[in-house]
């Protein structure tokens, strides 16, 4: 499930199905979920009661954070969803303006969706978030650009309990950060995190390994993807390979959609070489796995 702001439809929230057959994918027919301008979103699958959760910001509704059945108080934005199967919960994550970085629980009943009380996990701006879910540790992940402190690309770790979550230490892994995109590697039971690290003359393609243990999270040496100017990272965890798969938007080779795949061995990362999937400028590029049919499957712009 694809969910989108339809530009051809006054920005209104669209989403769409995708079936993956081979090599292919096909789509049904787009529906409207939020008839007004629709941002930031980010989708996840509840597999507890097959349901999936759109999270995005409506700007009908003066840009408050909102899915697909619920609202969160307060003005949300760079949200990051993800399903928590140990407790078979959804956590969002999202920004509360320029204040705050907050995650909230919601439960799903049917077709509803109810939450809990938001809480703070950064309190102070909070950009470039993306969460993921530790199902060795049964732990979220929380990856985000720490904006109100030099942009430090931070971690941090959180449980859920009932419809609450509680946070350990952040840990920074980076002291520039951007475009961050995380997934868990389950042959490895390692976090990877992607992402563009400034180094005085260009974004560089960058990918650092952690390892949770207890409320806290370490991390080995961060390992460079691509030398040159990248930028839209997404990964994510093919699990029929055991490997992690970035995609991303290649400044240095004409902004072309590219591809690549790294290999977790203890604390660090290794790569193959980089594939070209779209030669085209390609932005807001979003990735994930069908473990269906082991494919990984790339939306982008």
């Amino acid at each position: 499930v694809i969910a989108y702001r339809d530009g051809g439809n006054s920005q209104h929230g669209t989403a769409v199905v995708g079936t993956v057959s081979g090599t292919s994918i096909s789509f049904g027919t787009p529906v409207v979920f939020n008839s007004s301008g629709s941002y930031e979103f980010s989708t996840t699958f509840d597999s507890n009661s097959n349901k999936v959760v759109i999270a995005y910001q409506d700007a009908g509704n003066s840009f408050k954070g909102t899915a697909i059945v619920g609202t969160v108080s307060g003005n949300a934005a760079y949200t990051s969803s993800i399903f928590d199967n140990s407790s078979n919960k959804v956590v969002i994550a999202y920004s509360n303006g320029t204040t705050s970085g907050n995650a909230i629980v919601g439960t799903i009943s049917g077709t509803a969706i109810s939450f809990g009380t938001a809480v703070v996990f950064n309190s102070s701006r909070t950009t470039w978030k993306s969460s993921t879910f530790d199902s060795l540790n049964n732990k979220v992940v929380i990856a985000y650009n720490d904006y109100s402190n030099s942009q430090r690309g931070t971690a941090i770790v959180g449980t859920v309990s009932g419809t609450g979550i509680s946070f350990g230490t952040a840990v920074i892994f980076e002291a520039n950060a951007s475009y961050i995109s995380s997934a868990f590697d389950a042959s490895s039971n390692k976090v990877v995190i992607s992402y563009n690290f400034y180094n005085g003359s260009a974004s560089v393609g960058t990918a650092i390994v952690g390892t949770v243990s207890g409320t806290g999270i370490s991390f080995g040496t961060s390992v460079t993807f691509n030398a040159s100017s990248v930028a839209y990272t997404s990964a994510t965890f093919d699990s029929n390979s055991s490997r992690v798969v970035i995609a991303y938007y290649n400044s240095g080779n004409s902004n072309y959609g590219t591809a690549i795949v790294g290999t977790v061995s203890g604390t660090g990362i290794s790569f193959g070489d980089a594939v070209v999937f779209e030669s085209a400028a390609s932005t807001y590029i979003s990735s994930t796995s069908d473990s269906n049919s082991n494919k990984v499957v790339i939306a982008y712009t």
